[in-house]
């Protein structure tokens, strides 16, 4: 394989771009290929079944653009679906993510901590351990955030109609003392600045994208993949959904006048079994 290939990054929509945010910073000469799944967003109402389906459909049409390594961008799919694609695709680098919960505890001085993820996230057993893992006697307080991925799809990401969905998912925290808060869904660092306003001064509001980055920098290294071009890397974004509806939203969220193509991964993918 070049090691000159593209990295495959995909996610439910584009919350997964504010993982590809923290990789430039580390991996600023890669090339990134993005697939925005957005026909089917979100991924946190949907079935296991379905979650591994897409992301395996997704995943075989990176590879089939040449992709050396894919990270899944998304905590559910990463929850749902990772063991399984690690099984669908041997000898493939697949980095998945999963909620900071480790670096919260260590944060607490209240000893209470809350976690803000999808329904399927929270639902499941990956966080369950997580909790059980790290937690230490911390009290985790999991909240099922409905909404906030459609915020941030829709370009909203501030203001009074942010406040209302943010209202009664952060109050029940700020009532039982929660000093730390973890956002457990990669759309969610987009809402960041608005529910740090929400929470007050004085409470860390962190995420996992640092640490996939660092991950993925560390996978690549060890795999003698890391790219020995010294340019810019290029982005590309794919979506399974309308272009007008998904450019104008990947323009704000990454800051740059990005062009997305429409991609049907039920069309083009090639199965791998």
């Amino acid at each position: 394989m070049n090691n000159n290939e593209p990295i495959g990054v995909f996610d439910s929509g584009l919350g997964g771009l504010s993982v590809l945010r923290d990789m430039r910073a580390l991996l600023p000469a890669e090339d990134i290929l993005y697939y925005a799944d957005n026909a089917y967003c979100p991924y946190g109402l949907r079935s296991q079944l379905e979650i591994q389906e897409r992301s395996r459909l997704i995943t075989s049409l990176l590879i089939d653009r040449g992709a050396k390594a894919i990270v899944v961008a998304c905590n559910t799919a990463s929850s749902m679906a990772i063991i399984d694609l690690r099984l669908y695709f041997p000898g493939l680098d697949i980095i998945g993510l999963e909620p900071a919960v480790k670096p919260a505890v260590k944060l607490t001085r209240s000893g209470k901590v809350g976690v803000l993820a999808t329904p399927r996230t929270v639902a499941g057993e990956r966080l369950r351990w997580l909790i059980e893992t790290h937690g230490g006697g911390v009290e985790v307080h999991t909240v099922a955030a409905a909404g906030l991925v459609e915020l941030v799809e829709s370009g909203e990401l501030s203001g009074p109609g942010v406040e209302d969905v943010l209202r009664p998912l952060l109050d029940p925290m700020i009532a039982a003392g929660v000093d730390v808060i973890v956002l457990g869904c990669t759309h969610y660092p987009f809402l960041r600045g608005s529910i740090e306003g929400y929470m007050g001064p004085g409470v860390p509001v962190i995420d996992s994208g640092p640490a996939i980055a660092r991950r993925t920098r560390h996978v690549l290294e060890t795999a003698g993949f890391l790219t020995s071009n010294s340019a810019p890397g290029t982005l590309r974004i794919m979506t399974s959904a309308s272009v007008a509806d998904v450019e104008p939203v990947a323009r704000l969220l990454t800051g740059q006048p990005v062009t997305v193509a429409q991609v049907a991964v039920s069309d083009l993918a090639t199965s791998r079994r």
